[in-house]
């Protein structure tokens, strides 16, 4: 990127994903030369004491964290990292998906989120299916302290999905259940995080294409 420095704000759904925006993204933004900055969605703001951080549970709750961060001027774009999978059906294009591929149902609600915000700083992105489907995509490094067996059963779910973000988004067989079913020990806001380290951000791109689109439009 060239010209003047310009600020990116990751609004993130949860722990998990806060870790790997920071230790993971942000790094290859700045290094793009872009200031990043980051938050958690916030999920209740009691009378008194601090709001509540993480998690999505509706439309009027995201929008309105949108909303409040789009008030400060000094962002150039504001940008998003929640799960598609379990993603509220009363947010913008969720109810009218069209029926093709997950990658074309994505793309829609992403597009019909940008519109209802109105807001050309506003690029949302949504990860397919979750967080944890990046996990998937470094199963190998997974499997190094959590065991070959592990990394195995994770290799032979992407073979039959097709891809790390094509593990499908069903209440039991989501990636995130998945890794509890297969290893009752993982802990997500360390052990993902720690293997997609690992990795490293061109092997996870590769292996990821809606991912590696979304970090393209930083680059262009």
């Amino acid at each position: 990127m060239t010209g003047a420095i310009r600020r990116v704000h990751l609004l993130v759904e949860g722990q998990t994903e806060e870790v790997v925006a920071d230790s993971v993204l942000r790094p290859h933004l700045e290094g793009l030369g872009w200031i990043t900055t980051l938050s958690l969605v916030k999920t209740k703001r009691p009378a008194a004491g601090p709001s509540h951080k993480g998690g999505i549970t509706g439309w009027a709750q995201v929008h309105r964290d949108i909303r409040l961060l789009l008030n400060d001027t000094s962002v150039d774009v504001l940008t998003t990292l929640f799960d598609y999978y379990a993603f509220p059906a009363d947010c913008p294009g969720m109810a009218d998906r069209p029926s093709g591929d997950v990658y074309e149902r994505v793309g829609h609600v992403e597009r019909c989120l940008a519109d209802a915000v109105g807001d050309r700083r506003f690029r949302p992105n949504l990860v397919v299916h979750e967080l944890e489907a990046l996990v998937f995509a470094a199963a190998d490094e997974l499997g190094q302290f959590l065991g070959p067996e592990l990394a195995e059963r994770l290799r032979a779910d992407v073979s039959a999905a097709g891809g790390p973000e094509l593990v499908n988004d069903g209440p039991t067989t989501a990636p995130s259940k998945r890794l509890l079913d297969y290893c009752p020990g993982y802990v997500k806001t360390v052990d993902g995080p720690l293997a997609i380290q690992d990795l490293g951000l061109a092997r996870l791109r590769a292996a990821c294409p809606h991912l590696d689109g979304w970090l393209r439009t930083f680059e262009q």
